[in-house]
């Protein structure tokens, strides 16, 4: 990566003073996680995987579910991670009193550890670190509920009302949480500088918000290991491992 294109988005992030931020799967492989979509992602390599992770099939099929749980306590989706330098390169952005708002794609929790306080956050697509009811308001921390599982609960149903429960993730086909995506909107609508990473900007309706901040008048900065749907429309494009330059360019100019 050209040393003159780092220093030229630094200055961008040092003049900015509403920062927004949207980040996808690929801030997270270089803790361990792989991406879904990328080339060698898991939905990639294995394309009924991702049909599997459909809201209709999911609530039809109680193998599935069992499936599902199964795959959780078997660790398929808990990766024992830690942030790595993007995640606290955008801490720091707040620490700067820059970040606007970070929405991500992304449900591993790694953003919060890294420091990014939840007021700043929007977790567009949920978490796998809550459980929630698809017939009533209940919805708290996944462990709860992993305990049942290993207890011998194939498929717990809710306690409170006895319907199907599932991980506070946002599956295909089901609805964004109420007011994530307006404040997406407004994010976008309000930030003078986008800084889309780690997100091949091929899901909507998150991906929709960089072209929005574009519209308003902010800079667009992608950051990606490959290709995006997107790059034509952004100011800068930066390719290469995340982890490595996100704080390359958050770090001030000296």
């Amino acid at each position: 990566m050209p040393q003159a294109d780092v220093e030229r988005v630094r200055d961008w992030i040092d003049a900015s003073e509403r920062i927004a931020v949207l980040t996808g799967a690929g801030i997270s492989t270089d803790s361990g996680i792989p991406d879904f979509r990328g080339p060698k992602g898991l939905w990639t390599r294995n394309p009924e995987a991702e049909k599997l992770a459909t809201i209709q099939v999911y609530m039809a099929d109680p193998e599935v579910r069992r499936r599902s749980w199964r795959g959780r306590i078997d660790g398929e989706f808990d990766w024992d991670v830690e942030p790595n330098g993007g995640h606290y390169a955008l801490a720091e952005l707040e620490t700067r009193g820059k970040l606007l708002c970070l929405i991500t794609q992304n449900v591993d929790g790694l953003h919060q550890k890294a420091g990014v306080p939840a007021e700043r956050m929007v977790e567009i697509h949920g978490t796998l670190q809550e459980y929630m009811c698809m017939s009533c308001p209940e919805r708290g921390p996944i462990d709860g509920v992993l305990q049942r599982v290993r207890e011998g609960e194939e498929d717990p149903p809710c306690r409170h009302c006895g319907g199907i429960l599932k991980t506070a993730a946002v599956s295909f086909g089901q609805s964004l949480f109420p007011g994530d995506l307006e404040r997406s909107e407004w994010a976008a609508r309000e930030c003078d500088l986008m800084l889309a990473i780690g997100s091949t900007l091929a899901v909507y309706p998150a991906a929709g918000v960089v072209p929005l901040a574009k519209q308003c008048g902010a800079r667009v900065v992608i950051v990606n290991g490959d290709p995006t749907e997107m790059d034509a429309l952004a100011d800068a494009v930066l390719r290469g491992r995340i982890g490595e330059l996100l704080p390359r360019i958050v770090r001030p100019a000296a």
